[in-house]
């Protein structure tokens, strides 16, 4: 789990460019949205295709996920169950 939330973090970084952030910066069981990384939903849609291509993860609606995208640790644990295989 360790790993998964490591990587985890490193992906959205990335994906969402969050610049000035690390893995290590980001705890994970901080709010995603609002007054913790400060996330709005043009970046759930790129968490969204992040979890599309890392994780095979089909998402028909995105609204679906709003007990998922709670923080870190609550999206690592959606992953966890719902991966189909790793694509990178």
């Amino acid at each position: 789990m360790e790993n998964l939330l490591n990587n985890l973090k490193q992906q959205i970084i990335d994906q969402i460019n969050l610049v000035g952030l690390t893995p290590e910066s980001i705890d994970n069981d901080s709010p995603i949205f609002n007054e913790g990384l400060g996330l709005d939903s043009i970046d759930a849609l790129e968490i969204v295709v992040l979890l599309e291509q890392h994780y095979g993860i089909l998402v028909n609606n995105p609204e679906d996920l709003s007990d998922h995208f709670v923080s870190i640790r609550t999206l690592a644990e959606f992953i966890e169950k719902n991966q189909v295989s790793a694509v990178s």
